[in-house]
């Protein structure tokens, strides 16, 4: 990677609902849109590989004038609309602007005009003496993406979630102090559904860092914060959703209080399982499940690398303690999926409790090439063959962005500036 360019780190990664299609976003504003390959004739039983269906330019840098602030052209998140007809939609979002997409696919052109010659240009109507029908006829497949909806102008702050309902009219975008709900159709205005903002800055304790809509109640949205809290809040109870139904929260332990423990507590990503029954949440050294039904404590607690604890001091001095690690469930919320450092990533079977580090890497995206686990020891402790010590970690590779196919055993993972597309090659890891 030593031609990286700071516009080519992918910031955002997401499967549609079939899995079909998967979508990147980049620091220098591209969407690359990866389509699956129908399986082979020749070879029935071999899974179809991903290749690049299309890229576009979604976002451009901007400035803002009046805050003399630039505007960047990362895209921040990329969420798709389930498919209603030949064509696709996906939302795409910066700091301050979402965009709607339509990714459609064009294999034929008309012909035979009557008021037009074949270069397009406009016939004189004195010489048209006859008129034909005009036909369609095939030509390459062409794949094109058109901006159907700009929503703009609604957020101070930064935008750091954005989610589609599941009544598949309106959708949600979240920044550091506010949620707004937005109907798909109309551009022109939102509802200000949470407003954490308080009259004095001076007083401000906590940030929303992540939301998202329930997966089948379209009343239903969580939001997470970065005192480590998350709310579950009802619209159908008031429009303004500043009191929550629901408050998750762990009790802090007091033995265990330091100088990070509120930095490292603070919730990077939270995601409804499939079911809608569950919460999966991240913060830097875990990742924890969440019922719904039980508000006081998790239900599990994942430790994801643990024996960073020791470092939080060089981590915090380098920044790497304020990176955002994002979570992903698989298809049937048996296993979660996050990333962390050296381009690991960690997965957690939820029945077996067994648990496996893989890496992301050139030689284990090859073909037929075996994930082999990988193992951390903490400093000073006992080494194996093929473990890695602590102090060797490389702490500029970081896996922030994954996702899950939605029925299949196939993984996206995003290493700064290359995805790694790994198929079928979970299942022996974690049996």
């Amino acid at each position: 990677i030593c031609d990286l360019t700071i516009t080519d780190i992918i910031s955002t990664v997401e499967f549609n609902h079939t899995g079909e299609l998967l979508a990147t976003g980049d620091k220098g504003g591209r969407v690359v849109i990866f389509q699956r390959e129908p399986e082979s004739k020749t070879e029935p039983f071999s899974q179809g590989e991903y290749n690049v269906y299309s890229t576009f330019q979604s976002h451009e840098p901007e400035f803002d004038y009046l805050k003399s602030l630039e505007i960047e052209e990362k895209i921040n998140k990329i969420r798709w609309l389930p498919q209603q007809n030949a064509a696709h939609f996906l939302l795409s979002t910066n700091d301050k602007t979402i965009k709607l997409w339509k990714v459609s696919e064009r294999d034929k052109r008309p012909e035979g005009y009557n008021l037009k010659d074949e270069e397009g240009r406009i016939k004189d109507i004195s010489t048209v003496t006859s008129l034909q029908v005009p036909v369609l006829k095939p030509m390459d497949l062409m794949v094109e993406v058109t901006p159907r909806r700009v929503f703009a102008n609604a957020h101070t702050y930064h935008i750091n979630s954005i989610s589609v309902n599941s009544d598949y009219e309106t959708y949600m975008s979240a920044d550091d102090l506010r949620i707004n709900l937005w109907n798909l159709d109309i551009t022109d205005r939102s509802f200000n559904i949470v407003d954490i903002k308080p009259a004095n800055m001076e007083d401000l304790t906590e940030v929303i860092t992540a939301a998202e809509f329930h997966p089948h109640h379209c009343n239903l949205f969580v939001y997470s914060s970065s005192k480590g809290t998350l709310r579950l809040c009802d619209m159908r109870e008031a429009a303004l959703c500043d009191k929550h139904s629901k408050l998750f929260e762990e009790p802090e332990d007091p033995s265990a209080r330091s100088f990070f423990s509120e930095i490292i507590s603070s919730v990077s990503d939270v995601k409804f399982s499939h079911s809608g029954r569950y919460l999966l949440t991240r913060d830097y050294l875990t990742a924890k499940v969440w019922d719904l039904n039980m508000e006081s404590k998790p239900l599990e607690t994942y430790q994801v690398h643990d024996y960073l604890r020791s470092k939080l001091c060089s981590l915090y001095e380098n920044d790497c303690i304020f990176d955002k690690f994002e979570c992903a469930w698989n298809g049937a919320d048996s296993v979660i999926m996050t990333g962390a450092y050296n381009n690991f990533f960690r997965m957690f079977d939820r029945n077996t409790k067994r648990d496996v580090t893989l890496e992301a890497s050139r030689e284990s995206s090859k073909p037929r090439a075996v994930l082999k686990p990988r193992r951390v020891c903490a400093a000073g402790g006992k080494r194996r063959k093929d473990d890695i010590s602590v102090d060797s970690l490389d702490f500029t590779k970081k896996i922030l962005h994954t996702a899950w196919h939605p029925t299949e055993n196939i993984i996206a993972i995003a290493a700064t500036n290359n995805l790694y597309i790994f198929q079928d090659k979970l299942n022996s890891e974690m049996h």
